[in-house]
């Protein structure tokens, strides 16, 4: 990218930097904020591929699918290289053209992709299959080499999460579970959100603690819960208040022991 910038004057490859490095930053974060970068870099530089490649993920990123396919096009024209394939074709998914996906699928630019580039390739080809309700064509697309692998490679996670979700949506469940627990364990970086859907099929349920947490910071005294005795009743407080009051008019005191026998409503104030 550095490289094609140089055929820009400084002052304008600098500003154009600026704007990509922004893409960049807000892309996942808030694409929304990232696609008007993109729209100033492609103002300012729309003959460089760099540019027009960022305003097609920026585009993309916001489900301006027919937008990000003109872009990618435009950058495929200018470098003559086939990466952008895979994400051209996931484009014409989302323009609800599934059938077109899966012939870019057997073009000849697929063998000019590197191991990722096929993998992914695959995948937008399983969701077409998916899209035109061929559940079982598209479980068999997946079964390649690279889901059969025990080696974890960036594509690995995701791979087997499409082919969990696809035999989930095929009514296998038992293979689903099996592929879902296959998926967490190798996205190390939460790609995906295999554990929840494993544990979903498993019907664990996750209960959210937040609610006594603020009751906690509020009130200072967590909330009693079930089976739980709580301490210091009003009756308790009005003896021992009585106690120590007979305690100062006899000067007496309770002995150790006393003081540390459980009271007779099982609570244990000791």
């Amino acid at each position: 990218m550095r490289q094609e910038l140089l055929s820009l004057p400084k002052t304008l490859a600098d500003d154009v930097a600026r704007n990509l490095v922004m893409v960049a930053r807000l892309i996942d974060e808030d694409p929304e904020e990232a696609y008007a970068y993109s729209r100033i870099a492609l103002r300012l530089a729309s003959r460089v591929a760099a540019v027009r490649e960022a305003a097609g993920f920026a585009a993309y990123a916001n489900q301006k699918y027919s937008e990000a396919l003109a872009e990618f096009r435009a950058a495929r024209r200018m470098t003559g290289s086939a990466d952008l394939w895979p994400v051209m074709a996931d484009c014409e998914r989302g323009m609800g053209r599934p059938e077109r996906a899966l012939a870019m699928a057997g073009e000849p630019e697929v063998r000019r992709l590197d191991k990722a580039g096929q993998v992914e390739m695959r995948l937008v080809a399983a969701g077409a299959r998916r899209d035109m309700d061929q559940l079982d064509a598209a479980i068999v697309t997946l079964q390649s080499p690279e889901l059969a692998s025990n080696s974890v490679q960036p594509w690995t996670a995701r791979l087997r999460y499409a082919y969990a979700d696809a035999l989930l949506a095929a009514g296998r469940e038992d293979e689903a579970r099996e592929w879902f627990a296959k998926a967490a364990e190798s996205d190390k970086d939460g790609a995906t959100d295999a554990s929840d859907r494993l544990a979903e099929l498993d019907g664990v349920e996750f209960v959210d603690a937040l609610d006594d947490s603020e009751e906690i910071e509020e009130t200072g005294v967590p909330a009693a819960g079930p089976g739980t005795a709580a301490s210091g009743t009003d009756s308790d407080q009005a003896s021992e208040a009585e106690a120590k009051s007979a305690d100062v008019e006899t000067g007496e005191s309770s002995s150790p022991a006393e003081a540390g026998e459980p009271r007779e409503n099982g609570s244990d104030q000791g």
